[in-house]
């Protein structure tokens, strides 16, 4: 069974982070959500979210995928985590999936990760980062090679369908998709 770990930061985007999680779930995929700190997560509308740990306790595991939701200042703490920078890179150079969405795509540009590469984030978010041979598309989900990022709260499904079909196949993809009543 595939494995992924989602960092939950302190004013994150609950709809992106609860989407994943659920839908990754509905699909047989183990997922860890771990906040970077002790305690409940207050999300960036209010919505209190709990944990299942810390990243502490998670930082020697191995996990196929890691996915950063965004929301600020959420995205805002995990770029400025050193854990988290740590993390990616390690998933980056083991040839793992790194996955974010919203405003996080500019903790993977923080973390040297998209560098020539395609990408996508909210709009505004990697304007004026000096990202060397990013290419920049106008598109709800973009996928590089490993690295998979997503514009925000409204394309949150798309993102977790295409996260569940890197993971765990297109049938099973389908599987989760049908149930959920999509038009």
């Amino acid at each position: 069974m595939a494995s992924v770990l989602v960092p939950l930061a302190q004013g994150c985007e609950e709809l992106e982070a609860v989407t994943v999680i659920d839908l990754l779930r509905r699909a047989g995929i183990e997922v860890t959500s771990a906040g970077l700190d002790d305690g409940p997560v207050r999300a960036s509308r209010g919505t209190v979210l709990v944990p299942d740990t810390t990243l502490d306790t998670v930082m020697d595991r191995d996990f196929d995928m890691i996915v950063l939701p965004g929301g600020l200042p959420g995205a805002d703490h995990l770029e400025q985590d050193t854990r988290i920078q740590t993390l990616l890179r390690r998933m980056a150079d083991a040839d793992r999936y790194t996955a974010a969405i919203c405003a996080a795509p500019k903790v993977l540009a923080a973390a040297g990760l998209l560098a020539g590469r395609r990408a996508t984030s909210y709009p505004g978010v990697l304007d004026g980062l000096q990202v060397e041979g990013l290419q920049y598309l106008d598109q709800p989900v973009v996928e590089d090679d490993r690295i998979i990022t997503s514009r925000g709260p409204g394309t949150a499904m798309d993102f977790a369908l295409t996260l569940i079909e890197k993971l765990a196949g297109r049938a099973r993809r389908d599987e989760v998709e049908a149930a959920l009543q999509r038009p």
